[in-house]
């Protein structure tokens, strides 16, 4: 019987571990999904703090991008190996344009590549990321055998050594030259035996990813709410009460959808950003090709949002919930984010104005997070309004902690004069434990208890108000850091008429 003459990386690493542990298709992932978000965690932690433009290691993965936070994809040399971007009946069939395959069109990708893998290669049928940095090497596979998948991982020098050379071969094979630069940065970033405080902070972070298991049933508690009590929690009651420890099986297709559909997604826009990076384009191919890159970064973060709620739905504690959440300068998200709002309210022939004080404190979040719930949150706030409406976000401190409002403000009728008819909210209809669908616009988001949660996931608190003239309002709470957190700075107004 023929054989593939390479070993594929779950093969390299079950030669050095006594046991393979095979289990259900979702636990494996779980552990494969934790694991990542660990090793993120991991290098943010360990990166220098030098510019974002020294690179300061490599991210061989598959079968897309495993990391998405700025810092990482711009310090970080990154490769995705895949075997969907190329023409199987040919032998070599996906050609890299030159040997410096860097994307440089867009600044958070700007280190990353695409090498194939041929479809009947036993490493097409795995997801991998390797790792390679001054201060430690680390592979993770997640590998499927008759039905059941198994998850591995290995800190030992010597066996992601192993897994280089069996990945390294398939690189030889198809791009010579982009090998030896590969194998000069992994010769760089070699380290004899990481530091044992590297592999307890990962076991660490480990844990915190870890959703809890409901361990209360047999002490008669039953519920969450038992067991969260009085107080602040109970005034909560409407998001959690529905979350349950088990499984909900439409939970686990929307994890399933979100997951098939960001990945493709992703390749699409690699390819399109390599694209981009050719020097004979037309103005027309190149804005094309922008609206695609475009479309792709909205869905792939509409599709994150959707697996995070998912995941959500499923871990047992808020614990899980409430992971990374750390001090950070919401006017740098901001300054990325307001564009992008006016910018998706001028394509629906919206007005978007906007409040800020004059110096934005620290806030307490999830830097990752933030920025996409924030998206995800205008994004469904602006398909609800007619075309022509005005909105306002405010900005504003409160105590300890800074209110974010969306405010629908009344239009204005032939006269100039506000109009005073009632703002009628848009139908939607419940589509199982997360989503929710508006049939007048055929748009489906996230439902206001599994929105709520995931603002309790950054730390921060979700109200939605119903007012006869505005319609819904929006209103978002930071928590503050320091003593900062009491003071009011004056406003200033940037206004941008769409």
């Amino acid at each position: 019987m023929y054989k593939w003459i390479l070993p594929s990386l779950s093969e390299v690493l079950a030669k050095s571990q006594s046991t393979v542990a095979f289990c259900s298709s979702a636990k494996a992932q779980q552990q494969w999904r934790i694991s990542l978000a660990a090793t993120q965690q991991l290098l943010l932690n360990n990166l220098a703090t030098v510019g974002t433009d020294v690179t300061q290691g490599l991210v061989l993965a598959a079968p897309a991008p495993v990391f998405n936070h700025p810092k990482l994809t711009q310090s970080l040399r990154s490769i995705t190996f895949t075997a969907q971007v190329f023409n199987p009946l040919a032998l070599m069939p996906f050609q890299m344009p030159d040997r410096d395959v860097a994307i440089a069109t867009d600044t958070t990708v700007a280190n990353e590549s695409v090498l194939p893998l041929l479809k009947t290669d036993p490493l097409a049928k795995e997801q991998f990321c390797l790792v390679f940095t001054d201060k430690f090497r680390l592979v993770l596979v997640l590998t499927e055998n008759d039905g059941q998948q198994a998850f591995l991982f290995s800190f030992d020098p010597e066996v992601v050594q192993q897994a280089w050379k069996a990945l390294g071969a398939r690189v030889m094979l198809s791009n010579p030259d982009l090998f030896a630069e590969l194998e000069e940065l992994v010769h760089k970033y070699y380290t004899p035996i990481p530091d044992y405080r590297i592999v307890m902070q990962f076991s660490q972070l480990l844990l915190a990813e870890l959703p809890e298991e409901e361990g209360t049933r047999g002490w008669g508690l039953g519920t969450r709410e038992a067991v969260e009590g009085t107080g602040e929690r109970k005034q909560n009651a409407e998001v959690n009460s529905h979350y349950s420890s088990s499984p909900i099986p439409d939970v686990e297709m929307l994890q399933a959808f979100a997951h098939e559909v960001r990945t493709p997604l992703t390749t699409i826009r690699t390819i399109t950003r390599l694209l981009l990076k050719q020097r004979d384009l037309s103005a027309k191919v190149i804005k094309h090709l922008k609206i695609i890159d475009r479309e792709c970064t909205e869905q792939i973060d509409r599709m994150e949002l959707l697996f995070r709620a998912a995941e959500l739905e499923t871990s047992a504690t808020d614990k899980a919930t409430n992971t990374h959440l750390t001090a950070m300068c919401l006017e740098e998200v901001l300054q990325v984010s307001i564009p992008r709002w006016q910018e998706a309210a001028s394509r629906r022939n919206l007005t978007l104005d906007v409040v800020l004080p004059q110096q934005l404190p620290t806030v307490v979040s999830n830097p990752t997070m933030l920025d996409r719930v924030l998206t995800g949150l205008m994004e469904n706030f602006t398909r609800s309004l007619p075309a022509g409406s005005h909105i306002q976000v405010q900005v504003i401190p409160a105590g300890d902690q800074l209110k974010l409002q969306l405010l629908p403000l009344p239009q204005e009728g032939d006269n100039g004069a506000a109009a005073k008819s009632i703002c009628t909210p848009p139908i939607r209809k419940a589509l199982g434990q997360l989503l929710m669908f508006q049939p007048e616009t055929g748009t489906i988001s996230l439902n206001l208890a599994a929105t709520k949660h995931l603002f309790q996931a950054i730390g921060g608190k979700l109200i939605v108000r119903e007012r006869p003239r505005y319609g819904e309002v929006l209103t978002i709470f930071l928590p503050l850091e320091g003593a900062e957190a009491k003071e009011n700075p004056k406003f200033k107004i940037q206004n941008s008429k769409l």
